[in-house]
């Protein structure tokens, strides 16, 4: 992990390191910076503050260094590599990369090294990336915060001892600290968005089957799920639209038939956009101190034109939803569970109330559902999505919280089951968050979240931008409009 910078390397303006992507492409294709700089520049920043932060777990400094000066040599012939030619980056852990681990934060697969790198990894590749190294997770990327007994714990650039997220914790961090380009993330249950909210950059969630999964899976394992998307993370809006835009398509046995057209986003300037607003939910309360931000938002989108409803929202329960959602989401994540793990769940049963809600009795219906439940909840699922469908014939956007708060202080002691957060100066059940994070994963839709400011307490936040299916492009291009309002801003500390 040695990172020894050559002194005949012409160094590259520190205010480099927290450009946008696009931004740094133009400067390298002027030649205002070389690659080889730009990667020397964000190596450097790594060796400085990571210790502090934990954010990038693995370096392939010298195999990048010989990368960056390949492309810096067919530049100066002339030659192209892709939209991302020379660009240095870093992505989430989980992505297979052929020779280096992939461990998804678990100290029984700590040695696994894949033969084959991923198909979003490979796609960032060819289209002319350096990728240099990997970011921290969570166990089984299972967590909002990213911690594990392998890497350790990564800490919010904006202040140490708060969570930065997860499971793309690592990935946010090393944005938001000036360490990389741009990032690969991915997300089931918020795991590119909360990041995104608590460390004040930019993610985005596509919709379901848009972005190939083969490559991000955990070791051994052979099915995908119904829930879990690869997604990008950036500085910038512009960012993610032009990454989404080399990771999406079609893959494998699909790509011999199947062709993805994303259209182009339904409107660009903040007042031609149709919008609505939901602030809050019976099922997961928003801390004060959030939602003041978000109702800001609001108010300064009406004083910038903008029609905004705050009365429109889908058609379904709230309860309904969260139901179907914790049977979908723990569903998925507990395709292969230990048979151990399932006959406790089956004895916890028999004495759980009909009426109890809680993430455990949930989980554990979740585990040991039939098929023939299966089936109803993938119906009832269905209904949700056709009441999605219809509420997007009305509106372009619906703008809601990424989840329930600013960063919270890291809590490692207990499980995830027993974890409270102070919501309102009042106890809340930890796994309330996925509230927030579900009404875009239960129905497969696209969600951008941008930054929109900090808390009084100085933490950054961000709004959760949910797009109808497929049309990805229409959150991400409100989060761009919304960016000359706010924008991404660096943590304060970080040189």
């Amino acid at each position: 992990m040695s990172m020894t910078r050559s002194d005949t390397i012409l160094p590259a303006p520190e205010a480099l390191a927290f450009a946008s992507a696009i931004d740094l492409l133009e400067a390298l294709r002027r030649g205002d910076v070389t690659s080889r700089a730009l990667l020397e520049l964000y190596l450097g920043r790594i060796e400085r503050h990571n210790p502090a932060l934990n954010a990038v777990i693995f370096l392939e400094a010298e195999a990048a260094r010989a990368r960056a000066d390949a492309a810096d040599a067919a530049r100066a012939r002339g030659e192209s590599w892709g939209p991302l030619h020379g660009l240095p980056m870093t992505v989430k852990e989980s992505h297979h990369i052929a020779g280096w681990p992939t461990t998804w934060g678990d100290p029984a697969t700590a040695d696994f090294r894949p033969e084959a790198t991923g198909v979003v990894v490979q796609r960032l590749l060819d289209a002319g990336a350096i990728v240099f190294g990997k970011t921290n997770v969570p166990i089984h990327l299972l967590d909002w915060q990213s911690y594990n007994a392998i890497h350790g714990t990564t800490h919010n650039p904006w202040r140490r001892g708060v969570t930065p997220g997860g499971s793309s914790g690592g990935s946010a961090v090393a944005l938001a600290a000036g360490f990389t380009a741009a990032e690969l993330g991915s997300d089931a249950g918020g795991s590119v968005r909360m990041p995104a909210h608590f460390c004040g950059v930019f993610g985005h969630r596509p919709s379901i089957h848009v972005v190939p999964q083969a490559g991000n899976d955990r070791p051994g394992s052979t099915i995908g799920n119904e829930v879990s998307t690869s997604g990008p993370m950036a500085r910038s809006a512009g960012d993610l639209d032009l990454l989404l835009g080399i990771l999406a398509g079609p893959a494998g046995p699909d790509a011999i038939a199947w062709r993805l057209e994303l259209p182009e986003p339904r409107a660009r300037k903040l007042t031609d956009f149709r919008v609505a607003v939901l602030y809050g939910s019976s099922i997961a309360e928003v801390d004060e101190a959030y939602a003041s931000r978000l109702r800001a938002l609001v108010e300064r989108l009406r004083a910038e034109g903008v029609n905004v409803n705050d009365n429109a929202r889908p058609d379904f329960d709230d309860a309904e939803h969260h139901h179907v959602l914790l049977q979908v989401l723990r569903g998925a994540a507990s395709a292969r569970p230990p048979q151990a793990a399932v006959d406790a769940a089956l004895a916890r049963l028999k004495t759980t109330a009909a009426d109890d809600h809680s993430y455990v009795a949930e989980s554990d219906r979740a585990l040991t559902q039939s098929h023939r439940a299966w089936l109803g909840i993938q119906e009832r699922r269905a209904a949700i999505q056709r009441a999605w469908a219809s509420f997007f014939e009305s509106y372009d956007v619906l703008l809601a919280p990424a989840t329930t708060g600013a960063a919270f202080p890291l809590d490692e002691d207990r499980p995830r089951e027993a974890r409270t957060l102070t919501i309102n100066g009042r106890q809340a059940d930890y796994n309330d968050q996925l509230f927030w994070a579900g009404i875009a994963t239960l129905a497969g839709l696209p969600a951008s979240v941008a930054p929109i400011g900090e808390t009084a307490d100085g933490l950054p936040v961000g709004v959760q931008i949910v797009g109808p299916y497929l049309e990805d492009r229409t959150p991400i291009a409100f989060a761009a409009a919304l960016e000359a309002l706010y924008g991404f801003r660096r943590p304060p500390g970080l040189d």
